[in-house]
């Protein structure tokens, strides 16, 4: 009788366990309200990893596009429809490096595309070398929410 009691105290006990929610202690998101597509981007054509490294000549200034857009779901289940881009007019965005230190303020046109242009020294290097990287983040307001992206930029040849 001991062992059903045993038994029955483990079972319950792990019931109990298994219905508790238990929040992520380490990551606290809310999902974007816009999508980026960066261009100039190593490898999977936009900039849609975590942390898209965008290229730019070291022999020029960076040049640096996004475009931004909304992702209207009105018609996600209707096959020939699906998922709508909308492309986000007049959204201001700041770039700024990790460190907290502003690049630009800049703003998306009529298609939804920003498009920046900066020296070098304006991201901290001075003399860029092919491989050289900086880590920048690309932040935002749309529809009362607030958005950042993380990214890289990288010298090339």
């Amino acid at each position: 009788m001991n062992m059903k009691k045993y038994l029955l105290f483990i079972i319950a006990a792990v019931a109990m366990t298994a219905c508790t929610k238990v929040e992520d202690p380490f990551v606290d998101r809310v999902a974007s309200p816009v999508l980026l597509v960066f261009d100039n981007t190593i490898g999977d054509g936009g900039g849609l990893t975590t942390e898209p490294t965008v290229t730019s000549k070291i022999t020029a200034a960076v040049s640096m596009s996004v475009r931004i857009y909304e992702l209207d779901k009105t018609n996600m289940l209707a096959k020939p429809n699906g998922i709508d881009s909308l492309p986000v007019q007049s959204l201001a965005l700041k770039l700024t490096t990790r460190t907290g230190t502003t690049v630009a303020d800049f703003t998306t046109d009529a298609k939804g595309k920003a498009i920046l242009s900066k020296a070098w020294a304006d991201f901290g290097v001075a003399a860029p070398k092919a491989g050289t990287t900086v880590s920048l983040t690309l932040s935002g307001k749309y529809k009362d929410q607030a958005f950042s992206k993380l990214l890289r930029l990288q010298g090339v040849n």
